[in-house]
């Protein structure tokens, strides 16, 4: 088991000089870094919850951000770049490297990426707990209502939802849940060589790599769950998949972009997965500081 702190094994894939540079931010600030930002040209920042703050160290250049590429996927920034097609790299332990560079397309599909610009490297955390408040809410005779959670970027909406995966799949709130999860960017399981490096459960099969429509698809098939998570709904492919789910008696676990539910009235991918009527619970997650609410509203 890897002792090192979620920071401290997120930071392992950082070149040497960047490491050292982490040192003027301090230990106690470094505890809650949420991610490093790496941009060429300018001096890495660590993303806290009060904001960016600077590092120490010399300005990020073409080197270093190959050199975390090469780190995080142990080959050559070249090899790897050509097996990138979603932006991003997991870690072992769910930390993940976002690319962002040149994106090299043919036949109208991304191929690679070359001359790299920036890096996040996102640190993750298994949190344990947020769920447990709301599961009286979201549950009906011992069963997962299908609960939509809302909330602006960084708020902590994949957090929740994790959560109540794990807590369902354990059993808390009552009797363990079969929950699937189809994790199309690898954010809620983070699955690495197969298993996952985020906590979902004992209960809980995970597909990851594929859309959410196919993933539900071929769970729901498959493994014959109880409730079905995504992550992050947004297409009418997506509001297709959750209301196929939700057909066949299967609890959908959803999280969706947006400040609550007037916001999503306005838009037509939130009004569309409203009247379909799948979801049952929204439950609104603000931040303000370092500090998340939630709230539960009824649907129907």
């Amino acid at each position: 088991m890897d002792e090192r702190k979620p920071w401290q094994q997120a930071a392992a894939v950082l070149p040497a000089s960047l490491r050292a540079g982490l040192r003027a931010l301090g230990e106690d600030r470094l505890a809650g870094a949420e991610e490093f930002r790496l941009r060429r040209g300018y001096p890495m920042t660590v993303l806290l919850p009060e904001g960016e703050a600077e590092a120490g160290g010399p300005p990020v250049g073409e080197e270093a951000l190959r050199q975390v590429v090469e780190n995080a996927t142990q080959c050559s920034a070249h090899t790897a770049l050509d097996r990138v097609r979603q932006g991003f790299v997991t870690l072992r332990g769910g930390h993940r490297v976002g690319l962002c560079g040149t994106v090299v397309r043919q036949e109208d599909r991304i191929v690679t990426l070359r001359e790299l610009s920036s890096l996040s490297v996102r640190v993750a955390r298994g949190v344990t707990g947020p769920a447990r408040p709301l599961l009286p809410q979201l549950m009906a005779g011992g069963r997962p209502l299908s609960t939509l959670i809302v909330a602006p970027p960084g708020a902590g909406k994949t957090t929740l939802l994790r959560d109540l995966v794990r807590a369902l799949s354990d059993g808390e709130g009552g009797a363990p849940q079969r929950v699937c999860v189809a994790d199309e960017r690898g954010e809620i399981a983070a699955l690495w060589r197969g298993e996952p490096q985020l906590y979902v459960g004992r209960h809980t099969d995970v597909l990851d790599g594929c859309s959410k429509a196919e993933g539900l698809s071929i769970l729901i098939r498959g493994m014959n769950p109880q409730a079905a998570a995504v992550d992050e709904l947004g297409s009418p492919g997506d509001v297709r998949a959750v209301v196929d789910a939700a057909g066949c008696g299967v609890a959908v676990l959803a999280t969706a972009h947006g400040s609550g539910l007037d916001d999503l009235r306005r838009r037509p991918a939130g009004r569309e997965l409203l009247s379909a009527g799948v979801f049952r619970r929204l439950v609104v997650l603000e931040r303000r500081g370092g500090e998340r609410t939630a709230r539960v509203e009824a649907l129907s």
